[in-house]
């Protein structure tokens, strides 16, 4: 075997592990990005499940309003229905599912992480522990009239992220609720962003739209979902 035949040995072995590892670095990035995806799938079912579960679970509560006055708290419904905030009462948590004590929880739009362009919005879900009206009632202020309609409707304090807020959805370029409101024959229901009657809505749309160039896997959709309750929250039934 000559000097010329080892070296063409080698080049031709040197070669082919290029090759190899060149065909093995693509394989890899493949499947992490398959990977990614595929978590990334799994957490927007996930999420669309908990919206879902939360607002099936939803409570018909009062509130004892201790904002304004804490020596003479309101009372009145606990619903805020908002275009880009909500407050209800739900027995199914993040924490828990549905196995343990009810949570009030807040949705609300923010902006996303400003290290990236553009930023975009997130939605995200605070919870706490409801122990009865006074819990609830550490959110609101109580009834006062409208200044359009002159009614009297639920305020509520403005919902702020926290350490612990879920981030339901990122990304996105639009994000927001509407609730479909009853109305007797022969008029149809219609939907309304803003819910400022005693009753609760007949169901809840939460409407989300990716930022353009998000367009791998599955993206965020909008969700209509019907309520169960059929009961007034401040009512006081026989049964």
């Amino acid at each position: 075997m000559t000097l010329i035949e080892v070296l063409i040995a080698v080049t031709l072995v040197g070669l082919l592990m290029v090759g190899i590892a060149y065909s093995l670095g693509i394989g890899l990035r493949a499947m992490e990005r398959s990977n990614d995806r595929l978590a990334l799938n799994r957490r927007i079912e996930r999420t669309q499940e908990i919206l879902e579960q939360q607002l099936l679970n939803l409570m018909p509560v009062t509130a004892a309003c201790a904002l304004e006055n804490p020596t003479a708290p309101q009372a009145m419904p606990f619903f805020q229905g908002e275009p880009q905030q909500m407050r209800f009462v739900s027995t199914y948590s993040l924490t828990e599912g549905a196995r343990g004590y009810p949570r009030i929880l807040e949705f609300t739009v923010v902006p996303g992480d400003g290290k990236r362009n553009p930023p975009g919005l997130r939605l995200i879900v605070n919870e706490f522990l409801y122990t009865g009206p006074a819990s609830a009632g550490l959110t609101c202020f109580g009834l006062a009239p409208d200044p359009v309609t002159a009614a009297l409707v639920p305020r509520f304090a403005p919902i702020q992220p926290r350490p612990d807020s879920f981030i339901l959805a990122d990304r996105l370029l639009a994000s927001r609720f509407r609730y479909l409101q009853y109305l007797p024959p022969p008029d149809t229901p219609r939907w309304v962003d803003q819910w400022i009657f005693k009753e609760l809505p007949e169901a809840i749309a939460v409407e989300m739209a990716p930022l353009p160039g998000e367009n791998a896997g599955v993206q965020p959709m909008s969700l209509v979902i019907s309520l169960r309750v059929d009961r007034l929250p401040g009512k006081r039934y026989g049964d």
